[in-house]
This record gives C-alpha cells, sequence and structure tokens, in this order.
C-alpha cells in the first residue's frame, strides 16, 4: 500500500477506569518529574529517568528548592523542598550514597543549635511562599520538617553525625506532644515508621494515636464531617483522615483505627476523584500555579495509598 503521508487519527473517546483517566490528567497537568513517577509506580517505568529530573530542583549546596514544594517558590534550597526530595528517592529506591552525604551536608547547615530543621530557611525571604509558611528570621527548629526527614535518612539506612541529634530531636519532640495538629502528626508518623528502635516507637505511636483520637484530628466519619473540627489555620473544609496518617497497611498508624474506619476512609478517598481524572488539593490555595502543580502530586499519593490497601486502580 502506497504510503500517503497520512497523520494516524488518535482515539476520541475518553479513557476508561480509574487509572486510565489518573494518566491522562498527568499528562495534561504534570511536570516531567510526576510523570516519570506516575510511568515508575504504575507502568513499570524505570527509576533512573524520575531521579534525573529530579536533578532540575537540586542546587550546589546539597538541598532542593526550584518550587518542588509548589507553595514555596524561588530556586534557594529549603528544608520542605529537601524533604519531598527524600520521599521521591525513597519510592524509587535511590535514597543513598554521595546524594544522601549531600543532602546531610545540607541540612547540617540549615539545622538549629538542637540539631532540628526549621520549616522555612530565612533564606526564602524576596521570593513568593504560601501566606501560611511565614517568613522569619530566626525559625524555631520543628518536627513538622525534621520528622520526615530523619524517618526517611533510616529507613535507607543512611547514617551521618547530623542525624544522631535531629533524631534526639524528634524523640523528644514527639513523647512530649501534649497537643498537635495533622500535618505534625503526619511527620511524627514518617519518623516512629522508620525509627530504629522499634519498641520506643510502637510504645510513642499509641501514645500519639490517643492523642489523634482525643483531638478529633482524624475524620472517622466522612459523611459526618461537621462533627470533626478544621485546625486552627487550615483550610475551610481541611479535614484529615485515616488514610492520611496510615498510608499504608504496615504503618503504626494504622493500629489507630478500626477495619470500618479505615474502609469508610478508602471509600472515600476512592471516591475523591474528580471528572477530570485527578484528586484535590484539600489544603489552602493561594495561586493558580501551585495549585495546579500540587494536583498531580496529590493523585499519584492517592493512587499509592488505595493500590497499597489492595484496592488498585487499574
Amino acid at each position: 500500500m502506497a504510503d500517503t503521508g497520512a497523520v494516524p487519527t488518535p482515539p476520541t473517546s475518553p479513557p476508561q477506569g480509574p487509572l486510565a483517566r489518573a494518566e491522562r490528567f498527568v499528562w495534561l497537568t504534570a511536570h516531567v518529574l510526576e510523570q516519570h513517577l506516575f510511568a515508575h509506580h504504575f507502568r513499570d517505568g524505570g527509576a533512573g529517568p524520575v531521579e534525573t529530573a529530579l536533578d532540575a530542583y537540586r542546587n550546589e549546596d546539597g538541598g532542593y528548592g526550584h518550587g518542588l514544594e509548589p507553595d514555596l517558590r524561588g530556586p534557594v534550597s529549603q528544608p520542605l523542598h529537601t524533604a519531598r526530595a527524600l520521599r521521591v528517592l525513597d519510592t524509587v529506591g535511590r535514597c543513598g550514597g554521595r546524594r544522601a552525604e549531600d543532602v546531610c551536608r545540607y541540612l547540617t547547615s540549615v539545622s538549629t543549635a538542637d540539631g532540628a530543621l526549621p520549616a522555612i530557611h530565612p533564606g526564602q525571604r524576596g521570593y513568593p511562599a504560601a501566606p501560611f509558611v511565614p517568613v522569619v528570621d530566626d525559625p524555631p527548629g520543628e518536627l513538622l520538617a525534621t520528622g520526615p526527614v530523619v524517618g526517611l535518612l533510616h529507613h535507607s539506612e543512611v547514617w551521618h553525625a547530623w542525624l544522631f541529634r535531629a533524631t534526639d530531636f524528634c524523640w523528644r519532640t514527639t513523647e512530649s506532644l501534649e497537643g498537635s495538629h495533622p500535618y505534625e502528626v503526619q511527620a511524627a508518623v514518617t519518623f516512629l515508621d522508620h525509627a530504629p528502635d522499634r519498641t520506643r516507637a510502637e510504645a510513642a505511636a499509641d501514645r500519639l494515636g490517643r492523642l489523634v483520637r482525643r483531638q478529633r484530628l482524624a475524620a472517622l466519619d466522612p459523611d459526618d464531617l461537621d462533627a470533626y473540627p478544621v485546625a486552627p489555620g487550615y483550610a475551610p473544609g481541611e479535614h484529615h483522615f485515616p488514610h492520611d496518617y496510615a498510608r499504608t497497611p504496615d504503618s503504626l498508624a494504622r493500629a489507630w483505627f478500626t477495619d470500618e474506619e479505615m474502609a469508610r476512609s478508602l471509600d472515600f478517598l476512592s471516591a475523591e476523584q474528580q471528572e477530570d481524572g485527578g484528586w484535590p488539593v484539600r489544603w489552602r490555595q493561594w495561586a493558580p500555579g501551585p495549585s495546579l502543580e500540587a494536583r498531580p502530586m496529590v493523585t499519584i499519593e492517592a493512587l499509592r495509598t488505595l493500590e497499597a490497601y489492595g484496592r488498585p486502580a487499574g
């Protein structure tokens, strides 16, 4: 048959099934990093392209910047950007070696006297940032920033002098919490899920779970959200659910919830997929760009959580 030079016509029918719809959403909206992450987790893509895409956000000081965490703009390294980079590297099995040494060098340079990380380093000043993450000149160390970093480095069996002080800070802070808010609890869970002292971690997680239920920090009935308070400073309707704390069945936070409570939570998560194939951003939205960039991240995380609980979307 003669080659007519005609361009094949792409299919016009919409994709079928939750995973196919999510994939289309990722291709429509996501950066290259999230495209490769989706391919890695759901289409047998390799880890190398993910690592290469992540390098675009890496700075010479060993930290990460350039809007990797969408609510912080500008090129400068920040602990929250670096925590997200470690989450990405951890999920693809590349969180170690020289890269981890460089990250720890950066973390050492920005930590407080007690080895903790500030949520926002003053270097952010002059660049756009979400109004709910104010920049101050002498920020304190926070579990919110330190817990995830320390937990992920322990998970990858990274050892560095900075980790000793930072681990002590996480233990001290987690075990002394008398009140908290969802994002701080999530940070503590990441630390406890990977802390080397498992007996101590289980005891601390049990105490933290009782705090979560006492403060009603987890919405246990998605059909009655008015019964659960929204944490001060959070967006209206910014509730957190059991699956937000126990992202996998082997998380210590899974023991905080009954099977029925977890099933309702996962049903709610599955039903949250939007018409365009993506999942919504629940936190406060302050500019169009960050919100658009965050949705593919939220979508991939939702799919991974459902898959971890035996509810694959495809």
